[in-house]
Formats: structure tokens, sequence, C-alpha cells
């Protein structure tokens, strides 16, 4: 499977850690940047990712600011995008398996590594349910 990533300068320093854990679930991942912790604007990387995303279907995104919540407003914005907010293995398998998420977010101030490795196992190995929450997957599109 295909993951693209992309972080800001408050979620730079775990990037590598998190390509690493991907690439060790046989993942393929490409990095979008930055290539520093020089102070970037997420919404760049946010809007970057989520185009890369749309173009290369079936593929996924993880994107990684301070809380999360800056990229996962910033990649909302593109329809098409369901971008999931996850603080734990929990919240990772419901937001694939309900909400047909297709891009993750959290923030290197709120998880730490061991926490992501379990939230990035969960959600590579969940997969959307269908059934009834395609109707309301589909009500998410205006």
């Amino acid at each position: 499977m295909k993951y693209y990533i992309a972080t800001d300068h408050a979620g730079f320093a775990i990037k590598k850690d998190v390509i690493n854990i991907l690439q060790s679930l046989g993942h393929e991942v490409e990095d979008l940047g930055p290539s520093s912790k020089t102070r970037v604007d997420y919404p760049d990387y946010a809007h970057l990712l989520c185009s890369k995303v749309l173009e290369d279907s079936g593929s996924f995104g993880v994107l990684i600011c301070g809380t999360g919540i800056g990229m996962s407003l910033a990649a909302n914005r593109h329809k098409g995008i369901r971008a999931a907010l996850v603080h734990d293995s929990y919240t990772a398998k419901m937001a694939r398996e309900h909400n047909d998420a297709n891009v993750i977010c959290f923030g290197q101030r709120v998880v730490g590594v061991g926490v992501i490795e379990s939230i990035l196992e969960s959600w590579s190995k969940s997969e959307f349910l269908g059934s009834r929450h395609t109707k309301r997957v589909e009500k998410i599109e205006l």
C-alpha cells in the first residue's frame, strides 16, 4: 500500500520514526516534506499531500503537526479527502472502518512514538466496513 506523509515544523521530529514504522509494516512511503524543522505553514503541506492522495487512487496519507488539528482542518477542505484526527489505535481503527478515512492526522505534542506505532498498525490493518456506514460517508460530501 502507498502512503504519503507530510508534516510542518512541529511534526518534523517524528517523521522519520513514522516512515520507519510504515515501512516495517510493508508499506511504500513517499515523504512530501518538509526537509528540515524550519518553520513552515501546515496548510501548504496538507494541500500537497491531499492532492497526491486524490491523484493516486487507493493511497493513504499521514499528516503530522503539533496537535494534528490544523492539518486535519486543512485536509478536510479537499473534496474526496476524509481526514481523521486520531489519538490512539481505537480512533484510528474506527476512522478506517466506519468513516473510510483516507488520511490520518495526529500531533507530535500529543502522542508519543509508542502510541504512533499502535495507531499506524491498527490503521493499516483496518478496512472500511461499508454496509450501514456507506450511506453516512456519502453524506459527508456536499
